[in-house]
């Protein structure tokens, strides 16, 4: 994305608005992003960063929850929130003439959220629903164990949503205590897509956010080293088996990061044509889907396989994985296979640039990671100067099977 693009405007508190102006619609995308996640919790902290993404939408100083849920959904907008391991998020869409009233709430339950304890305790019932119902979707469970199987002991590996003991410990003070030692000014992006111009954006973004005090004293993060791979098998009241295996991977500001992508996109990306796809589900019949992932993350990152199957078809499914990613070694892509591989990425990325609000928060995201939101034809530059011996050697380097972890869960 080319400055022409996009647009950058920093607060005299810090805080950063990112604006891309797009002709011919009515719909605003806006989110305020910062750079606070659950790796950013101590050990007695675990899910309260999630717990906080909750509890900004159940009081303000001049809001009840009421007032916050019916506010832009009364217009027809949505309002909405996520998690990760690095980043919080409140976002919403709506009819572009009612931008100001987003705005206005977006910063209002991002800072002013007063975390009432009525709502805390009914908030904690339906956060631990919510962590009954992933126990219960062996796909989602496995990710999470899966995780801490990467990452033991650092916050990388932990759950997001916490732990039933965590949960149930948190008060007032725990996220007043978390947004005060973790909230940096200089990492939130007021993040915006939309036809209007930069200006009307500074000009909100200034009305609502120029009081928010500076603020620069977020903690350093703890770094994780010392992986160590490991197999762990456990039985489950499934059906199917569920298989993950991978390793810590490339960070996010890697400069083999875009062709790294690349190579697990071919291995087991979205598309039907993936290499694992064609072998487990259309050559032999063994998977309904399969997922080759990459992750990453301020230092670190992580490639993951997962598939689910019969159990009697567990074995030959992962011998057709490491049978796949050796090829992936063994033998360069032909010029048609990587012309191919190249065509299929770029047109995903193109596609994904039509979703304007996954446009609105990629720049935000971007911005806070890299400084800079990546022009996408530069992207295809770097995509076009990949070569099939780039493609073999990064296979070699960052896909050793012998040093990937693997959890299994089998049916009791």
């Amino acid at each position: 994305m080319s400055k022409k693009e996009y647009e950058l405007i920093e607060l005299s508190n810090g805080i950063r608005v990112i604006h891309k102006e797009v002709p011919q619609t009515k719909i605003a995308h806006v989110g305020i992003m910062l750079d606070i996640g659950s790796r950013d919790e101590t050990p007695d902290e675990q899910g309260l960063a999630h717990f906080l993404e909750h509890m900004a939408f159940k009081g303000t100083a001049k809001r009840n929850s009421y007032h916050i849920i019916n506010r832009l959904e009364s217009l027809g907008g949505e309002l909405n929130a996520y998690t990760t391991k690095e980043k919080i998020c409140f976002y919403a869409t709506l009819l572009d003439t009612h931008l100001d009233k987003a705005v206005d709430l977006l910063v209002d339950i991002t800072f002013n959220s007063t975390f009432p304890e009525k709502q805390i305790e009914k908030e904690r019932s339906v956060i631990l629903e919510e962590m009954s119902m992933y126990r219960d979707t062996p796909e989602d469970a496995i990710q999470d164990e899966f995780d801490e199987q990467l990452f033991p002991n650092h916050s990388l590996g932990k759950n997001i949503l916490g732990t039933e003991e965590t949960v149930n410990s948190f008060h007032q003070g725990d996220f007043r205590s978390f947004l005060d030692r973790n909230l940096n000014t200089e990492k939130i992006i007021l993040s915006s897509v939309g036809n209007y111009s930069a200006k009307k954006v500074e000009k909100l973004a200034s009305k609502y956010l120029s009081e928010i005090p500076h603020k620069n004293h977020t903690p350093a993060r703890n770094w994780f080293s010392g992986y160590q791979p490991s197999r762990k098998e456990i039985r489950k009241p499934i059906t199917q088996a569920h298989f993950a295996m991978g390793m810590p991977s490339l960070s996010i500001k890697d400069e083999n990061r875009i062709p790294f992508f690349f190579l697990v996109n071919l291995l087991g990306g979205p598309s039907m044509s993936s290499r694992l796809n064609l072998s487990l589900r259309e050559k032999h019949g063994l998977v309904y889907g399969v997922d080759a992932s990459y992750a990453p993350y301020l230092e670190t990152g992580q490639f993951a396989v997962y598939f689910a199957t019969d159990p009697k078809n567990l074995k030959k499914s992962q011998r057709i994985i490491l049978k796949e990613i050796e090829a992936l070694k063994k033998k360069p892509l032909g010029t048609m296979q990587l012309h191919k591989a190249k065509n299929q990425i770029k047109g995903q990325m193109a596609l994904s640039e039509e979703n304007r609000n996954a446009v609105m928060l990629m720049m935000a995201k971007s911005q806070l990671d890299l400084n800079k939101v990546p022009d996408i034809n530069s992207v295809f530059d770097k995509i076009d100067k990949i070569t099939a011996a780039d493609i073999q050697d990064l296979a070699i380097r960052y896909l050793p099977t012998e040093e990937m972890s693997a959890l299994t869960y089998l049916p009791e």
